[in-house]
């Protein structure tokens, strides 16, 4: 079993920088991919893959979103910068192994509002 923790959400105001960070746990695969959803199930916006170098933002974000490793390989740091209230979702971090598609764990989420 694989545990994962977001945090780091929160209210923000339109024009903010959202800094959310993941941290894996536990039985950990040799190697792995971490991504981003907004809502679970919902857009991938964000993952990194086992080297550093491998990194996705969507193109929605347009630039705004960076996504990088923390202190730790099992921890991922997503920041987006300049918020807009359509932002406003419960963020989910996951991890599948790596080769695999489908994410195979899954956090708890943590809610971001973006007020105008």
């Amino acid at each position: 079993q694989v545990q994962l923790v977001e945090s780091g959400g929160g209210l923000k105001q339109a024009g903010d920088s959202l800094r959310l960070s993941c941290a894996a746990s536990g039985s950990l695969f040799s190697t792995y991919t971490m991504g981003w959803f907004k809502g679970k199930g919902g857009e991938l916006i964000a993952a990194i893959g086992w080297s550093d170098d491998d990194t996705y933002c969507a193109d929605t974000l347009k630039g705004r979103c960076t996504i990088s490793r923390g202190n730790t390989k099992s921890t991922v740091i997503l920041q987006l910068n300049n918020l807009k209230p359509g932002d406003t979702a419960v963020y989910y971090c996951a991890i599948r192994a790596a080769g695999r598609i489908q994410y195979d764990y899954w956090g708890p989420g943590t809610q971001v509002t973006v007020s105008s």
